[in-house]
């Protein structure tokens, strides 16, 4: 009977949420325009800010689902390679662990682990197992989130832990799932605002 409100709000949401985006999809140029009505006639800094979010946040995006396919069908692989059980499951979890940077990689280690250790327990096997999946992990942060990131997003690694602290802080598991989008709203708005060398060339000329 506790449960109720909660399961009662998250089928709100999943009813409500869709909709929304569908009509927002659809009447985007009307809503737009009603919001450009509150904003001031010279919105230069604004429109540069919204060009290089939507520019960055759409190729993050389009990198992040890249990065599910590859991360997934390779732990895919190595798991049928070991005749690991749930190979197909477990790949899944691993492909979508990496949309929370650092925390999902560690929590998807534990369902690989406890599977592999009751398939084969301390064999070597399992340790083999271990290993390669830490290849794995260790490939995909160091080798393929730079080549898909690099030109994109920029984020040095201690603003995406900050960023991480941060927003974890704040609002909790939203927080962190949407660290890496709002450290690029803070970066993009740190790059089209004016610096006092760009402020002191326009007021000369």
């Amino acid at each position: 009977m506790a449960s109720i409100p909660a399961i009662i709000t998250v089928l709100i949401y999943l009813i409500l949420v869709p909709l929304m985006i569908f009509f927002l999809l659809k009447d985007k140029d009307v809503v737009m325009n009603w919001l450009s009505r509150f904003l001031p006639s010279d919105r230069t800094l604004v429109s540069h800010l919204w060009q290089e979010m939507d520019a960055q946040i759409g190729n993050y995006i389009r990198g992040k689902v890249y990065e599910i396919v590859i991360v997934g069908v390779t732990a895919y692989i190595v798991f049928s390679l070991f005749g690991l059980n749930y190979a197909s499951l477990l790949s899944i979890t691993v492909g979508l662990s990496v949309l929370i940077p650092y925390i999902g990689a560690a929590v998807v280690t534990l369902p690989v682990a406890l599977v592999a250790y009751f398939q084969w327990g301390f064999d070597p096997v399992f340790i083999w197992l271990v290993v390669a999946y830490f290849i794995l992990q260790f490939l995909d942060g160091n080798v393929l989130v730079p080549i898909l990131f690099s030109d994109v997003v920029n984020l040095h690694p201690v603003a995406i832990i900050v960023a991480i602290l941060v927003f974890g802080g704040l609002w909790g598991f939203w927080g962190v799932f949407f660290a890496i989008p709002l450290a690029t709203l803070v970066k993009a708005l740190i790059n089209v605002w004016p610096t006092r060398e760009e402020q002191l060339s326009e007021a000369g000329a």
